[in-house]
Formats: structure tokens, C-alpha cells, sequence
């Protein structure tokens, strides 16, 4: 098993690892310990290189299980290597998905919308919640409250908390139907103090002012009562 170093700090984008095995078939490496975040609930995977002295192997993508895919040769099995995340990338992922939260907090605790589906690209991205109606006068209401939370300067915390413990919060689970399979044993909590928790497995930054301005740029129905809005994300 590898150990998910950014599931304990978001703001590591280097770090040492030993080369636990080689995938030829898919042409990736698995390490002992990875800050890579490998994608999933909507963000998307980081990208770097892995270094061996002066030699770089460029990580395309990772592939679920902690698979480093590499473009061109492989790094031996049993080597040391030094990890080195695309951090302007990443820390723009970091502000987009907290917005996302960010966003999703507002809604549900002004108009108790469950999310019905999202996803997340760099500084911007889309997110389904359950509105039987929504007219401009509500966007504008959102886009100006969603801003007040970064204003707010909120800090966004992280725990990991036994799957019983977790189930036993009442909303952890924010999306419409529970996607977490049985066989995940613990559950890690994102907090944005004062405003939401929720179950996630992302990278986010450590306080809502870094996030910065949040805009919604259009929304549209999705049929019945499933309605999209789309955001971007600014300086």
C-alpha cells in the first residue's frame, strides 16, 4: 500500500519515496509514499516528475491504487527517488475545489439542496444541486454569499474519522446518493469551519481567502428539478 501523503498535508509537492515496483504493461511505477493526488470526485489527477539525481521521469498520470504512469522509461525497482509536484497546478485545483465546497456549503445551508453531481477543471468548474426553481435573483443572492465565505477567511481543516464515527454526522454525505463503498473502513472529513463538512478525499487549501473571488457564470436546467451552475474562479 502506498502511503497518500497529501490526504495528511495539501501543501506538499515534494517528497522522497522507494520505487516499490514497475507496471510494463501500463508503463508505471509504484511507490512506498506519494504526494500525487491521483484524481477522483471530480478533481483531477496532479502531474510532475519523479527525479533520480539529475535524471527526470515525467508522472503523466496516475491510475487508481497509486499507479504512477511514466512517459519513457521506467526508474528501477528499490531506487530513491525525489517527487516534484506541478504546484502552480495544483494550488489552483486546491482553490477550485474548495470553492466547489465553498459553494456547495452555501447552498445547502440556505436552501437544503442536495448535490446531484459536479465536476471540477482548473479555476473552474460545474456543479448539480436539487432546485425546483432557481431565477437570477437567487444567483446573484448565492454568487454574493459564496463571496462572503471567502471574505470570512474560514479555516478548512481535514480528519479521518472511523467509518461508524463518520456515518454517525448528520449530512457528512452531501451528494444525493452515498457513493462510498463498503469497503472503505475510515473516512476522511474536510471542515470548513463555521460553514460545511463533508467527505472528501481532495486537495484544498488550509483557509477561504485563498480561495479568491468566486463568480457564477451561467446555470441551466438539467431537467425536473436537477439544475447546473457553472463557476470560475479569480484573483
Amino acid at each position: 500500500m502506498t502511503d497518500l501523503l497529501y490526504l495528511e498535508d495539501s501543501y506538499l509537492s515534494e517528497f522522497t519515496a522507494t520505487v516499490l515496483s514497475q507496471d510494463h504493461e501500463q508503463n508505471g511505477v509504484l511507490l512506498d509514499r506519494s504526494a500525487f493526488y491521483p484524481g477522483g470526485g471530480g478533481q483531477q489527477p496532479d502531474q510532475g516528475a519523479l527525479w533520480i539525481g539529475e535524471r527526470a521521469y515525467r508522472v503523466t498520470r496516475l491510475r487508481p491504487g497509486g499507479l504512477h504512469i511514466i512517459d519513457g522509461e521506467l526508474p528501477p525497482v528499490a531506487s530513491t527517488v525525489r517527487g516534484h509536484i506541478d504546484w502552480e497546478r495544483r494550488y489552483r485545483i486546491m482553490r477550485t475545489h474548495t470553492a466547489m465546497h465553498i459553494l456547495c456549503g452555501v447552498i445547502w445551508r440556505d436552501y437544503q439542496a442536495s448535490v446531484t453531481g459536479g465536476n471540477m477543471d482548473i479555476l473552474a468548474g460545474r456543479m448539480d444541486f436539487e432546485f425546483e426553481r432557481l431565477q437570477p435573483e437567487v444567483i446573484a443572492e448565492i454568487q454574493a454569499n459564496i463571496n462572503r465565505e471567502v471574505e470570512a477567511a474560514r479555516d478548512v481543516r481535514t480528519k479521518i474519522l472511523p467509518r461508524a464515527e463518520a456515518f454517525q454526522i448528520p449530512d457528512l454525505i452531501r451528494t444525493k446518493i452515498n457513493l462510498l463503498p463498503e469497503s472503505i473502513l475510515e473516512v476522511r472529513a474536510v471542515e470548513i469551519v463555521g460553514l460545511d463538512l463533508q467527505a472528501d478525499g481532495g486537495t484544498h487549501v488550509a483557509n477561504t481567502s485563498e480561495v479568491g473571488r468566486i463568480a457564477i457564470t451561467k446555470y441551466k436546467s438539467k431537467g425536473g428539478i436537477n439544475k447546473r451552475l457553472y463557476v470560475e474562479i479569480g484573483d
